[in-house]
């Protein structure tokens, strides 16, 4: 069906979700100064999607939200891909900028090579580039979602993003999808481009219902029962510390504020294990030091 408002609206939608969907994840990494369990490659292959998605996109005269929509993907990639580095490496903002500038101006500049080289292809009734453009930018976005099920299948639990990011990239995903039904002609893979990375991002938040919500709300409701909170977690940091020492330590609250960026809205046992791990690998690290002084 040919409804351009329609196309227009439910791109804009999308490209608006799409605008904000990476910013609750910029925030939290600014707020916390760190970008615990959050992929870079992730990122990066992200950033990379954009270019052939905005190269299919424009090529293919989608409607205009969804010819901007790509280039805001690789713009707010970037900046929570160099985050990483920047709050997990420790790198200064000089150096930041040195890496994501040039590689920025190398997408920009491959984007708009391809744009000009694959519509003289088009004129010339060629469509496998621009089919090879719309398989490069499906594999890529699907890739970047995939590196985050090897992390849930390694630590079982969903961290390092945040859930209302998730909801957010899943819209901006399902509003650009029926915003292709309605343009003057039906695009397939527009609509596998989207509908793949939305049944992955599906499988994200099943998978932090199993991991992260569940043991959640098994942990509220043993606290409202007058069970164990903690779930004997507690045991762990005391016989590995000591004496009195060790009791702070358990005693002491896990602040927010070290927690990967998925436990903003469920706190898991996982999470808090990393953290105290972090703790002892440090605390023995002070140990060393003070008895090699002495």
């Amino acid at each position: 069906m040919d409804v351009p408002a329609a196309a227009n609206v439910l791109g804009t939608i999308g490209a608006v979700c799409w605008s904000v969907q990476l910013l609750p994840q910029i925030w939290i990494n600014w707020r916390r100064h760190n970008a615990v369990g959050l992929q870079p490659t992730m990122m990066m292959l992200w950033a990379w999607a954009g270019v052939p998605l905005g190269v299919y996109n424009i090529v293919e005269n989608f409607n205009i939200a969804l010819r901007i929509q790509p280039q805001i993907l690789t713009l707010l990639s970037l900046v929570t891909w160099i985050q990483c580095f920047y709050y997990e490496k420790n790198w200064t903002v000089a150096r930041s900028l040195a890496v994501v500038v040039p590689v920025a101006c190398s997408m920009g500049g491959i984007q708009t090579g391809l744009i000009f080289g694959l519509r003289a292809a088009k004129d010339r009734e060629l469509q496998w580039p621009l089919t090879l453009m719309a398989v490069l930018s499906a594999v890529l976005l699907a890739a970047g979602v995939l590196r985050h099920y090897w992390d849930i299948y390694v630590h079982r639990t969903v961290r390092g993003i945040s859930f209302l990011f998730v909801g957010i990239d899943a819209a901006g995903d399902l509003f650009s999808l029926i915003s292709i039904l309605f343009q003057y002609k039906l695009d397939v893979l527009g609509m596998v481009i989207y509908g793949t990375e939305l049944v992955l991002w599906i499988g994200v938040f099943a998978c932090g219902g199993y991991y992260n919500l569940l043991p959640w709300v098994r942990k509220r409701l043993q606290r409202r029962k007058g069970g164990v909170s903690d779930g004997g977690n507690t045991a762990t940091p005391c016989s590995s510390l000591g004496g009195e020492r060790a009791l702070q330590e358990a005693a002491e609250p896990i602040m927010l504020h070290n927690l990967p960026s998925s436990t903003s809205v469920f706190r898991t046992p996982s999470g808090e294990a990393d953290i105290i791990r972090q703790r002892n690998t440090g605390m023995r690290g002070e140990d060393r030091n003070s008895s090699g002084g002495a």
